[in-house]
């Protein structure tokens, strides 16, 4: 029973990552985007709202799940996941961050004739 309290927080954790990725999914938590609902209303035009919070929805439901199988593993995971888990967290902030800074801005609606 020892060690309980850690990994009942962790699966905590993991379901609120799961219920923010879902919100997120629906298109309905930008409040929860740091940086976006603190900007400017010019800035927040320049990004496609629906679009950025289906990318960060997704990147938080994978952490979500590699989260949950560390913490399934009480963190004491196989070999071929010990490398996996940290550098798949790594590469999927660098992901949504590069996604959410290219594919969710809008195009510009001006064009020169």
């Amino acid at each position: 029973m020892k060690m309980n309290a850690p990994i009942l927080l962790c699966w905590a954790v993991v379901i609120m990552l799961a219920v923010f990725s879902l919100l997120l999914l629906a298109g309905k938590g930008s409040c929860l985007i740091a940086g976006y609902n603190t900007s400017s209303k010019e800035k927040k035009q320049r990004y496609d709202k629906k679009r950025l919070c289906r990318v960060v929805g997704s990147g938080m439901g994978v952490l979500a799940i590699m989260l949950g199988i560390a913490t399934f593993y009480r963190f004491e995971m196989p070999a071929n996941l010990s490398w996996i888990i940290p550098w798949g967290i790594l590469g999927t902030i660098v992901i949504v961050e590069i996604l959410a800074s290219t594919i969710c801005k809008k195009k510009s609606s001006t064009t020169n004739q």
